[in-house]
């Protein structure tokens, strides 16, 4: 570093070099090159992509940035690669581990508005359209670019390590992703975990979440006898599954939302949880949906309903042919439902507990199986790494950040937190109503070139504060010590 620089200059300088890349068109550049890369996890034709995504892509990326990387096969059978890289400056410097998935979902090519190509990254206004321009390879792209102002800013050296893990099968579950950390745990070993994925709470609030809600899908299938039997010469005489599984699904959950079944309920919301939530408004941005108030769990605002609270859907049900219904009492109905749950939740138990309710009101023909339950994670809002992170955000932007101790969605945190141990912080640099997944899925051009400024800023603090923030931690734990693991809070 040039001695006559002071700290705060040069961390503008950062900050400013960063941005440059976006109002270049550097960053649009990369993005662009990116976008254009089909991979598509969801479909087995691109395997091939999503392994040059990381050799041909992210690979040199992290070459130029002073990493050595390395390709890991997944060991789930027939899955995409990952990737895992290190930039080691010191072995006693403080080193933080990051995250990004090159996979997307499919491109669903002829549903996005005339002029848009979900392969082309197109800009109307401040959004910029493109498969993965959200999700995540924006979210990435901004935080290498920002890592390598500041190397630049720092002449070559960050003051502590970098290491990354990689996925192109994020959109499918992150399969390997638990057993590839597990065996690479040492290679991993970190003392904090920052990343980006997810929305923030608002397109004008820079926003930290600290885990995410876990996730349960289950099938309730109600099949009665073999074939259809004729509504008129049978109705009245023959049970219907379909009404049996209305009936079934409606114990579950109120006519208002709120579940009723005891073991699929959450402990009480934790007042350091309700304390982050308060000045958070739910639903601000353009094209968000009007929100239902008196939907879900009573006594919680909408805020809390979401981030701290548990809700049951049923994402799909069937019975008979819907598109072309027949006068035919259908032999069998099925629903997919989803319960999204918090820290707390008996995860482990969920088929156990509607086994025992359905069982308990006499829906014997109701048969119970959970396919899927990813983990709910969250680092205490309390935690000094946490302070740390709003102060930074604070000092770049100007602006209050945004707290979520846990997204209301889904991210594999659980992987971080549990198997490598890390507090965990994810810095999101997408908005809630960016189309994610969907047709015309966009990145907004001026959250981008704001969360630039933002990881350019954090990446930059890390290298002042890292050992300040660990000693402050570890003395803090070693005064009060919580008999869980120490990277999450189970409150």
């Amino acid at each position: 570093m040039n001695a006559t620089r002071s700290t705060r200059s040069t961390r503008q300088l950062a900050i400013d070099q960063a941005q440059q890349a976006y109002d270049s068109g550097a960053f649009f550049s990369d993005l662009q090159r990116r976008v254009a890369l089909r991979t598509e996890s969801q479909n087995p034709a691109q395997a091939d992509a999503l392994l040059a995504y990381l050799s041909d892509e992210i690979a040199p990326t992290l070459t130029r940035l002073g990493f050595t990387s390395r390709i890991v096969a997944n060991p789930s059978a027939g899955r995409a690669p990952l990737l895992v890289a290190e930039r080691i400056e010191d072995a006693s410097l403080p080193t933080v581990l990051t995250y990004g998935h090159g996979d997307v979902v499919r491109g669903y090519d002829g549903q996005w508005r005339a002029g848009l190509a979900p392969w082309s990254l197109s800009i109307d206004g401040d959004r910029w359209y493109g498969r993965g321009s959200a999700d995540n390879k924006g979210q990435h792209s901004v935080n290498f670019a920002a890592l390598a102002a500041v190397l630049a800013a720092r002449d070559g050296k960050l003051g502590y390590n970098v290491k990354v893990i990689f996925e192109t099968g994020e959109e499918i579950g992150s399969p390997g992703l638990g057993e590839v950390c597990a065996a690479e745990r040492e290679a991993l070993a970190a003392d904090v975990f920052i990343a980006s994925d997810g929305p923030r709470v608002s397109a004008e609030r820079p926003t930290v979440f600290l885990g995410s809600r876990g996730g349960a899908t289950f099938e309730l299938l109600v099949e009665l006898r073999e074939g259809g039997h004729h509504s008129g010469n049978w109705g009245g005489a023959l049970r219907n599954p379909a009404i049996v599984l209305s009936h079934a699904i409606a114990s579950l959950v109120d006519r208002n939302g709120a579940i009723l079944v005891e073991g699929l309920r959450p402990p009480p919301v934790p007042e350091t949880v309700r304390r982050a939530l308060a000045d958070i408004e739910l639903g601000g941005d353009e094209n968000a949906p009007a929100i239902d108030p008196g939907w879900g769990e009573p006594g919680l605002t909408p805020t809390e309903r979401v981030i701290a609270w548990n809700t049951l859907e049923v994402l799909a049900f069937k019975a008979g042919n819907p598109d072309a219904p027949v006068n035919a009492i259908p032999p069998s109905a099925k629903a997919t439902c989803q319960l999204r749950f918090v820290v707390g939740t008996e995860r482990e138990r969920i088929g156990e507990h509607l086994e025992a309710h359905f069982a308990r009101l006499g829906f014997h023909e109701v048969k119970v199986k959970v396919t899927h339950v990813s983990a709910a994670t969250r680092l205490d809002p309390d935690d000094v790494w946490v302070h740390w992170a709003l102060a930074s955000l604070h000092a770049t932007t100007g602006k209050q950040p945004a707290l979520l101790p846990n997204l209301g969605g889904t991210v594999p945190n659980d992987v971080f937190s549990e198997t490598l141990g890390l507090p965990t912080l994810w810095v999101p640099h997408s908005y809630p109503a960016c189309a994610q997944h969907a047709p015309n899925e966009h990145l907004l051009g001026s959250v981008a070139r704001e969360a630039l400024g933002v990881m350019a800023g954090l990446w930059w603090d890390l290298g002042e504060d890292a050992r300040a923030v660990i000693a402050s931690r570890n003395a803090r734990r070693a005064a009060a010590p919580h008999p869980s693991n120490p990277s999450t809070a189970l409150l």
